[in-house]
């Protein structure tokens, strides 16, 4: 198994610089930056998903993976917003090609939404109508269009499937019919502005709704045929990675100073800091070995099965749990050496550590099994 690189090998310096500088200022304002959006539509992140059918970059899992922990490790809430609206996109394989293609050729196209099922759709001759309200709509505030699941309807009756459950489906809606609700008031991620939106009454074409199934596949070709369970677990780990990893390098300045500086501090306890340190890099990096190495070999299975083995798939869920609450409990464990900085809400330590537990409360990744 090799050793998987860090993720500033993806990243050019000045990338980082931009995604960095602005870091505060997003976080202030609720969004993502001007400098740091031209920075993602220069580089079609929010495209990595989108078909190539439609004008997009449709990256292979491994390379999406390993760019979304970068731009995490970059920032955390630059790296969310880039994961959780391409990751939208990644729907582009299973809507109508009419449709798509009038989604999807957008420039700037940006797809925020929720998977909750908090909303109906009324079916008419033509289409439906939808209501309700969503939460966590990651990049909102620039986002192109929304996505929605709701509750099919008939003549006000949920449609029922054989099994007695609400039929639900999909949808994605054009932005300027939704109302943006503020309610993203939480201690970090706070650059995702991942705000609320309401749908009141607003119809929507029938060619805009799409199910997420091996046979509801438009677009055929390996990344849609990928399943999105697993997809959706490795990329939430790999942003909680790239946040960690973040985390542990500002450790090293903080703790380097604490060496010299700190006139308390007996040698068995700078022994004990920089053991510890190790400790967690050398966990990290080993889990994210397990981990890459997982997704690989899913993904290659892909190319090769006409079904990826539900062993092979359990694996990439396994890695990603454990990589996920290793980033966490790595970095609380490193958390009481730093100082009061680390509890500054001023200082570039304490917003990583903010926007890590946040990001980690996704229930996605909540258990280990």
């Amino acid at each position: 198994m090799k050793n998987e690189q860090h993720p500033s090998a993806l990243l050019q310096p000045e990338w980082v610089t931009i995604i960095r500088a602005e870091a505060f200022a997003a976080e202030d304002a609720g969004m993502l930056q001007p400098k740091q959006l031209e920075l993602i539509y220069e580089q079609q992140w929010l495209k990595m998903l989108v078909p190539k059918a439609y004008g997009g970059l449709e990256l292979d899992l491994p390379a999406q993976i390993r760019m979304e922990e970068a731009l995490s490790w970059a920032d955390g809430s630059f790296g969310w917003v880039v994961t959780l609206c391409a990751g939208a996109c990644w729907f582009g394989g299973f809507i109508d090609a009419i449709a798509a293609k009038e989604i999807f050729t957008h420039a700037k196209v940006c797809l925020a939404g929720s998977g909750a099922s908090t909303g109906t759709a009324q079916r008419t001759n033509d289409g439906y109508i939808l209501n309700g309200h969503w939460k966590y709509a990651s990049g909102v505030k620039h986002a192109t269009h929304f996505t929605a699941n709701c509750i099919i309807q008939e003549s006000e009756k949920d449609v029922l499937l054989a099994d007695g459950s609400p039929l639900v489906l999909s949808f994605v809606i054009d932005a300027n019919a939704a109302e943006l609700v503020p309610a993203w008031k939480y201690i970090g991620m706070m650059g995702t502005g991942s705000h609320a939106f309401t749908l009141n009454n607003v119809w929507v074409p029938a060619n805009r709704s799409f199910e997420i199934t091996p046979n509801t596949t438009v677009v055929n070709t390996p990344l849609y045929r990928y399943p999105f369970f697993q997809l959706a677990e490795a990329t939430l780990a790999a942003n909680l990675a790239g946040m960690a990893l973040h985390f542990v390098e500002l450790c090293d300045v903080v703790f380097a100073n604490k060496l010299t500086e700190s006139k308390r501090m007996s040698e068995g306890n700078k022994v004990t800091l920089m053991n510890d340190l190790q400790k967690v890099k050398d966990n990290l990096q080993s889990l994210r070995n397990e981990f890459y190495d997982a997704v690989d070999t899913s993904w290659y299975a892909g190319l090769s099965e006409d079904k990826i083995p539900n062993e092979i798939l359990q694996r990439v869920s396994r890695t990603s749990r454990l990589l996920a609450h290793a980033a966490r409990e790595g970095v609380d464990h490193l958390y009481p050496y730093c100082g009061l900085q680390a509890a500054s809400p001023d200082t570039e330590i304490n917003q990583v550590w903010r926007d890590l537990h946040t990001a980690s409360q996704h229930a996605l990744l909540s258990f280990l099994e």
